[in-house]
């Protein structure tokens, strides 16, 4: 795979692993928050925080993606709610 340098990088590679996590019914995927861990200086991994709606639940999954290589250390489910 490769590297992981920036933001429209993480985009793709959130996309992805969402489409594969939840399937590609999903729509308004964004990236709510992005923080470099484990500091901006000596990055090694991409934390990206990614809202999407499917079947009417808006759902708040967090990433964690290696920069080295793109690979998706960590997915783990945030919350799923009914938007107002």
């Amino acid at each position: 795979m490769n590297a992981v340098r920036n933001e429209s990088d993480v985009q793709a590679r959130a996309v992805g692993a969402i489409e594969a996590l939840y399937g590609r019914d999903i729509t308004d995927l964004k990236l709510r928050s992005l923080f470099s861990l484990p500091n901006e200086q000596k990055r090694e991994e991409w934390d990206a925080q990614t809202t999407f709606m499917l079947n009417n639940l808006q759902y708040v999954v967090d990433l964690t993606i290696r920069e080295q290589d793109g690979i998706i250390s960590n997915a783990r489910l945030i919350d799923v709610m009914k938007p107002l």
